[in-house]
């Protein structure tokens, strides 16, 4: 089955170099570890890829028509290793896929590339990108479980069996279209993705120049492990405790939107290179041709502040604009002067602030109750002490959680009159004053809650994925919180299970899915996610796989997460996503292409081809969920719901 990719070029905002820097800190534990902030950008390789018996790759890209010539080689060790010597244009990709090979067994792989928007040999890690993608390739096809970080490692290492000599940051492109912090302590790098408060309008642009960035390298490579002379102590300390200290400002000029400032520091981090780093390799780092464009009156019109990229020399430029009419302004002028700009907007994720819970179902394991009492209005002892329908209870989780609408989908508008009644109407004055004034004042909070409510109908009952469906309209192109309408969550910690949920959307801006570990016993009940866990806590979870209800052998045999343990566990719904506009896009289609109008839409269908094209989270929350969705199920939330929760 054919498979569709893309990975971007990157572009490294500060820090260049103190990705080998920090590596030497394995043969001098006095070197500051490296630290840079790295973004994909919007230019990248676009790739079809499936099974083959060989390595092959095809380009129907009309960006590279005339410089591109097909390739293919067997599934061979020794002459994947010797194309990699080789220094041809396939190299890269055949160091990628020898590594595979002599470490996974694999089989081949046939990759066609679609549209390649990255320019070449411009300080942007084309050659990273491709290696990116045929890491990505070889482990989609062949279900290898790599997270984000293992492919990037593999990149980089099949990058290394050619005559190349990349840096640890140049496969940051793995990460995507969004600016991550990279820290380099010797041979351990840590990756955070970092907050944008307001759209950053970058500009980049290929000098179309000449520079030697192997003797740039060799020559900055001089000073290290060990300063023998004080121009190497200046390189050193730059490029460690000064380098740092940029970093530091740079993070939070961009998490509090000053790009005024963050484009002066732009300047300032490029005055430092020149003065503490260049010196080591003047021929090259003197830099005529960026300094002149550094300098252009006309340019600096358009900008808050410029500098180098990649090894710096007159290879490539980029400048923080002001906003989106001089960045495209910055461009125009750049191309009119003989180069290839580009643009790059960084945009902040949307906070999450609008949340869906269905609520038309009958309730039908819960008759006779549910004839007179809707099953979201029953009542459940909470932790203050009171008595609440479930909806109150949900609906105040989502409060403490910043969310500021809430859309119901219901079954009518008759039941409308149901939650008016509740969440808007005042109780009768004969009621609240036999209520004590905290009372009181909880009866003004149920009030403020109905104000951010809003109604929407599903008037026919076409599955879940159709009932989320119905608030395309509410969700008006937002990431939206989902919940269910039969299901309590009782956080472990000081934070909301939806809040733990929304934070972490905020650093991977994703299809996100809680979930929770259940015995493999019970697996045929469930939908089961797999994947890869993404960070060392086993918290976040790169979904590889969802499958719906699967017996207990084949879970056993394919669905296990391994765990640091050694143990494998079996991952299932906590009830709680956030959706993306993608979401709804393909619900869209689901239901347009529809052949039988009585066939149900399913959220899970959805999810899947999502996930497929742009990826999943699965986020392990700290908490407790209480499927009420059964007479057990609703005993064992009334008798344990309000108790304190285990940790």
């Amino acid at each position: 089955m054919k498979q569709t990719m893309f990975v971007p070029g990157r572009l490294c905002l500060f820090g260049e170099h103190t990705d080998w820097a920090g590596k030497y800190r394995t043969m001098n534990a006095d070197i500051a570890p490296g630290a840079a902030i790295v973004t994909g950008i919007e230019q990248g390789i676009y790739a079809e890829v499936e099974k083959s018996p060989i390595f092959e790759m095809y380009s129907e890209a009309p960006e590279i028509k005339g410089v591109w010539q097909d390739f293919a080689c067997r599934m061979n060790e020794t002459e994947l290793k010797g194309v990699a010597k080789s220094g041809s244009f396939f190299s890269y990709c055949a160091g990628v896929a020898s590594y595979m090979l002599e470490w996974y067994q694999v089989g081949g792989v046939k990759i066609t590339l679609k549209k390649m928007t990255l320019p070449m040999k411009s300080g942007l890690s084309s050659s990273a990108a491709i290696c990116v993608l045929v890491a990505r390739a070889f482990n989609k096809i062949y279900n290898l479980n790599l997270n984000t970080m293992g492919e990037m490692n593999i990149a980089y290492l099949g990058e290394l069996r050619t005559s190349s000599r990349c840096g640890r940051l140049d496969q940051a492109c793995a990460f995507g279209v969004k600016p991550n912090l990279m820290i380099f302590d010797g041979d351990e790098i840590e990756v955070k993705t970092l907050n944008v408060k307001k759209h950053l309008y970058w500009v980049f642009a290929d000098l179309c120049a000449q520079k030697d960035t192997i003797k740039i390298l060799r020559d900055l490579n001089k000073g290290f492990p060990f300063a023998s002379n004080e121009l190497e102590k200046q390189e050193q300390q730059a490029l460690g405790e000064d380098n740092r200290k940029i970093i530091d400002r740079a993070i939070k000029y961009m998490a509090d939107g000053d790009a005024e400032a963050l484009g002066q520091l732009m300047t300032e981090a490029q005055e430092l290179f020149d003065r503490a780093v260049a010196p080591m390799c003047p021929e090259e780092l003197t830099s005529p041709k960026l300094h002149e464009v550094l300098a252009d009156p006309t340019i600096r019109q358009w900008t808050y502040g410029g500098k180098g990229v990649g090894s710096q020399g007159d290879g490539s430029i980029q400048f923080l604009a002001k906003d989106k009419e001089c960045q495209q302004k910055a461009i125009d002028y750049l191309n009119s002067k003989g180069m290839r700009a580009y643009p790059l907007t960084l945009r902040p994720v949307h906070t999450v602030r609008k949340a869906i819970i269905p609520v038309a179902g009958f309730g039908t394991r819960l008759y006779p109750a549910s004839r007179a009492l809707k099953k979201d209005f029953f009542p459940i002892p909470d932790t203050d002490g009171m008595v609440k329908p479930v909806i109150l209870i949900l609906l105040e989780e989502l409060v403490k959680s910043g969310i500021e609408e809430i859309c119901l989908v219901l079954g009518s508008q008759e039941e409308r009159l149901k939650y008016r009644d509740f969440f808007e109407t005042p109780l009768p004055e004969e009621h609240l004053q036999k209520l004590n004034a905290e009372m009181q004042e909880y009866e003004n909070r149920i009030l403020s809650i109905g104000k951010r409510l809003r109604y929407v109908y599903q008037r026919e009952k076409r599955g879940f994925g159709h009932a989320v469906y119905q608030a395309v309209d509410f969700a008006n192109n937002e990431p939206v919180l989902l919940l269910l309408g039969d299901t309590l969550y009782r956080s472990t910690t000081n934070k909301p299970c939806t809040l733990q949920l929304i934070e972490k959307y905020e650093q991977y801006n994703r299809l996100m899915v809680a979930v929770h570990d259940i015995p493999l016993a019970t697996v045929s009940r469930y939908g089961i996610l797999s994947g890869t866990w993404e960070d060392k806590d086993e918290t976040e979870l790169s979904v590889s796989n969802m499958t719906e209800k699967p017996s207990p052998s084949f879970a056993e045999d394919f669905l296990g997460v391994k765990c640091k343990d050694g143990q494998k566990k079996y991952m299932s719904v906590f009830g709680q996503y956030i959706l993306t506009p993608e979401v709804f896009e393909q619900l869209h289609q689901d239901i347009t292409n529809a052949t039988d109008p009585t066939k149900e839409i399913e959220l899970t269908a959805a999810l899947e081809k999502v996930r497929e094209q742009s990826g999943m989270i699965g986020v392990r929350l700290q908490g407790r969920m209480y499927d009420m969705g059964n007479y057990q199920a609703f005993m064992e939330c009334v008798s344990e719901y309000a108790k304190e929760p285990k940790a």
